[in-house]
């Protein structure tokens, strides 16, 4: 195979360094020094409350000692189902402080989706919230669930907010919430209340040990497992932060408004917060206007988002109204970021916004274009990150291809996967001599640029989320009136793509659109259910039979110039 040429590095300014550099800390040892080292430094602040990483840390260890008093061992998988809420960060460092695995799981998912992770996974405990407590419950006689451990936003609100929330809650619920008591079942307020010096230290691998579990879609359309070591994670936040380096350690404000349970949240909030000991400004749910005034209050200074995110505020009528002065970069991830966008962004903020690629099997980030010093390429995800390198495979021979041509993105890299949770010939499908496939067809220019040209697999990335058609057409398919289905991508405004589904009804049923909806909502999340219906006499397939889901794009596409 031939040798990469890395013609990007001599893009890099002085300041960023052509390799990557980071201590062997595993992430519970972040947290301590930042914990010892910055006590006093506000670590959270949610709601008008505030926490500070001494604070923090005493938590994580009281949680993580009441998580070994349920019999967590290392090794063993733990699921949070939470939004971003200060017991989402509590969680997380306590299930890694004894050798447990993280299980990220969208609140949004529903019974089938829970339940698929759980039994995949084998989780033993999960976190989650009193609001989705029962979607839980429901599944838990069929997987290897032994404990839900069930905590309320309103526990870390500061007051009067946290007296006036129950009653906005039941409002909403049109009854007040209860957890019925059993004995599988824990309150978070309890958790935290035993001694942190009871923890008994588990000795944790920084290169070997799994630190996380996170679930993408699958083409076939089961979620893969993808296994991300405390090493992928360091040394992927230690790139970032190479990246960002006009940035002040111990003096930044993170806004956290991209999902924790996102890799790409994850990374940049949960762990870089941590490792530059950051203030992390949670934002539990994506409001424009309230996100706006969050801004315009809190002066976060770093701001990671995805294309939705930056869309909503830029278009907002009212945002003349509100100082986004203090934001000092942003870099957008899972979509194309427009280029007006762009431009409204770094107009109205004076601070920097660029575009840039990954992968949750790369921890998530290995391209961005440069925040400062150098020009932004429109139209390219930008170059490889520090310590990572990229080129493009030959569709044929899998040889790495001349600057130009164009073929499959490969990555190597020590972000890149140990590969997919008990799915060997998955792994063994995108991992080849070290390098990642990432089933993206794209080629670089002569500088070492990097473009996307379009997508091997048929993915669809809508908000920031992966959406895997396969898993959509499967759920159609249960529904009695539906014959044929296929799911595809479509430009969205706003979305940056959407679902559409093409829907043959069988001879003798009907179905309106607005009972498929109600239909789809049951049993997905919400941000993976058509939006779009097309109901057809039949749809083109190929001679042996298969469905043609790219001519179908194709048509729609047409449709829409």
């Amino acid at each position: 195979m031939l040798e990469t040429e890395k013609r990007w590095l001599k893009l890099y300014p002085d300041q960023i360094a052509k390799n990557v550099y980071y201590r062997a800390d595993t992430l519970p040892q972040l947290l301590k020094y930042a914990a010892s080292e910055y006590p006093k430094h506000k670590a959270i602040h949610f709601m008008g409350k505030e926490i500070t990483f001494k604070t923090l840390y005493k938590q994580t260890l009281q949680l993580a000692v009441f998580l070994q008093s349920l019999g967590v061992k290392k090794g063993d998988r733990v699921a949070v189902m939470l939004p971003n809420i200060p017991q989402t960060v509590i969680s997380f460092y306590a299930i890694l402080q004894v050798g447990g695995i993280v299980v990220p799981v969208n609140p949004l998912y529903q019974e089938r989706e829970i339940e698929f992770i759980m039994k995949d996974s084998g989780a033993k405990a999960i976190i989650t919230l009193d609001l989705l407590y029962n979607r839980v419950e429901k599944v838990k006689e069929q997987t290897n669930l032994e404990h839900i451990i069930v905590t309320s936003i309103k526990e870390y609100l500061p007051f009067p907010k946290n007296i006036v929330y129950p009653f906005i809650q039941a409002k909403e619920q049109g009854k007040p919430l209860t957890i019925p008591s059993a004995k599988a079942t824990h309150l978070f307020t309890k958790a935290i209340k035993t001694k942190a010096t009871d923890l008994q230290e588990v000795p944790i691998s920084f290169e070997e040990d799994i630190a996380i579990l996170q679930y993408t879609g699958g083409t076939t359309g089961f979620p893969k497992g993808v296994i991300l070591t405390h090493q992928n994670l360091v040394a992927n936040t230690s790139m970032c932060r190479q990246w960002l380096y006009k940035m002040e350690k111990g003096k930044e404000k993170m806004l956290a408004v991209m999902p924790l349970f996102h890799v790409y949240g994850l990374m940049t909030v949960l762990v870089l917060s941590v490792m530059e000991v950051y203030k992390m400004i949670l934002v539990p749910k994506f409001d424009v206007t309230g996100l706006l005034k969050t801004i315009d209050k809190q002066k976060p200074t770093v701001f990671p988002g995805a294309p939705t995110i930056y869309i909503g505020l830029m278009n907002h009528p009212d945002i003349s109204k509100y100082d986004l002065s203090s934001i000092k970069g942003a870099i957008s991830g899972s979509a194309p970021l427009p280029v007006d966008v762009i431009e409204k962004f770094e107009e109205k903020t004076g601070g920097k916004i660029v575009e840039g690629y990954g992968l949750t099997e790369t921890s998530p980030v290995t391209h961005v274009n440069f925040l400062w010093d150098n020009e932004i390429v429109k139209g390219s995800i930008g170059v490889p990150w520090p310590g990572t390198d990229a080129a493009i495979f030959s569709l044929e021979t899998g040889e790495i291809l001349p600057v130009g041509e164009i073929g499959e993105l490969a990555i190597k890299g020590p972000q890149v996967m140990k590969g997919y949770w008990n799915n060997e010939e998955e792994t063994n499908k995108v991992l080849k001599d070290d390098w990642l496939l990432t089933g993206d067809i794209a080629y670089m220019d002569e500088n070492g640029y990097f473009y996307i040209v379009d997508r091997k697999k048929d993915i669809i990335i809508a908000s920031g989320f992966n959406i895997y058609p396969r898993e959509v057409e499967e759920v159609l398919y249960e529904h009695p009136a539906i014959m044929e289905a296929s799911v595809v991508g479509v430009k969205d405004s706003y979305r940056g793509e959407t679902v559409k589904a093409f829907i043959v009804m069988r001879k003798g049923m009907t179905v309106t659109e607005e009972e498929l909806d109600q239909f789809m909502r049951r049993r997905l999340a919400s941000f993976k259910v058509p939006r779009i219906y097309e109901f057809r006499e039949e749809l083109p397939k190929t001679a042996v039979g298969k469905i043609l889901r790219r001519q179908l794009k194709k048509e729609s596409e047409e449709e829409n110039e």
